[in-house]
């Protein structure tokens, strides 16, 4: 027998009796239990149960609704995307349920609760946070959180991003010892005359510029590295000068940049330029030697603290980093604070 499903307005909810409780949430975790054999659903589960024909019809005052029309009663809203997301993770063997339901314990800030294979609602146990939008629902910084992200395009296809905080941490050799080296500013760069081997050696700044001998290098340095020994005292410039320079060359990204250059150095993490990725920076945990380099983990993009992502630009930089076997990490500057997030492609 295949059970009817009613609209209670006031709780927004399809409730289902009869054997409902043991048929459908007892066996395979859909909606919450009410008294008795009555369970309660969300009108996205009531809208799979009718996509899978095991619900005959919702029941809306005069109304008997089937798939179709519960799909189309709510065309402006994000009801569709959550469908999607909703019938793909059942089909890949989860259960999930709204995590505004009561029977979610401790619910996330999402769209669903995903819980781990073989496990329900009941259990206490969630594998995913599951937040969904559209690829045109733009995403500002300030709403990011631990969680996974589903993006529906608009053919449907659905892909999941892994959101976490990430702070970047290293064991780099570090220049302690060094001071007052001899340089010169050019218009986007320093050269750094008869430096010590160390400072590109071990602790990897710069990089030679062709035609001198390896054992004592003249280096050229971006302005970033520059502005970073300079307010050390490693070369013999004035800070102020070199940042006055990166602004007059960057504008306001300048001082975002070092700020998260120069926090990474002090974290022991090594960064070298990312253009050839698409970003700003790619990241070494561990240099002891430029002639024993690993390769690099993280590429690094830095935004300010108001930033609004797109989608698919968000897309574009976890596949490229994905394709060179890096993890994409977003910086984003806030003052003199610093808020670090990674973003990487998961399949369920």
């Amino acid at each position: 027998m295949t059970l009817e499903g009613r609209f209670d307005e006031d709780a927004g909810v399809v409730r289902v009796g009869a054997d409902a409780r043991q048929r459908y949430h007892d066996s395979r975790g859909y909606g919450y239990p009410l008294e008795g054999n009555e369970i309660a659903l969300a009108p996205v589960e009531a809208a799979h149960l009718l996509y899978r024909g095991d619900l005959e019809a919702v029941v809306d005052g005069g109304e008997r609704l089937a798939f179709r029309d519960l799909l189309a009663r709510e065309p402006g809203t994000d009801f569709g995307v959550r469908f999607l997301v909703y019938a793909d993770l059942r089909s890949r063997g989860f259960y999930l349920s709204p995590a505004a339901e009561p029977w979610v314990a401790d619910p996330p800030d999402c769209d669903f609760a995903v819980f781990p294979r073989g496990k329900g609602p009941g259990d206490g146990e969630i594998a995913y946070a599951l937040r969904v939008i559209g690829e045109r629902t733009d995403i500002p910084a300030t709403a990011l959180e631990e969680s996974v992200l589903a993006v529906v395009d608009e053919e449907s296809e659905i892909t999941y991003f892994d959101v976490n905080p990430r702070e970047p941490t290293g064991d780099s050799a570090r220049i302690d010892s060094v001071r007052g080296v001899d340089a010169d500013l050019l218009a986007d760069r320093v050269v750094v005359w008869e430096p010590p081997a160390a400072l590109y050696e071990t602790a990897f700044y710069g990089q030679p510029l062709e035609g001198r001998e390896y054992d004592r290098p003249t280096l050229q340095c971006s302005l970033l590295e520059a502005a970073h020994l300079a307010e050390r005292g490693i070369l013999g410039l004035e800070p102020s000068v070199v940042r006055e320079r990166g602004r007059a060359v960057e504008g306001e990204r300048f001082d975002r940049r070092l700020r998260v250059y120069e926090t990474l150095r002090e974290r022991g993490v090594v960064p070298k330029t990312g253009y050839k990725f698409g970003a700003d920076f790619r990241t070494y945990a561990e240099v002891d030697s430029i002639d024993d380099l690993g390769h690099s983990e993280l590429l690094i993009r830095v935004l300010s603290g108001d930033h609004v992502f797109e989608p698919r630009d968000l897309a574009l930089d976890v596949r490229l980093a994905h394709g060179v076997r890096k993890t994409m990490v977003f910086a984003l500057v806030d003052g003199e604070s610093v808020e670090w997030w990674s973003l990487e492609r998961l399949t369920p």
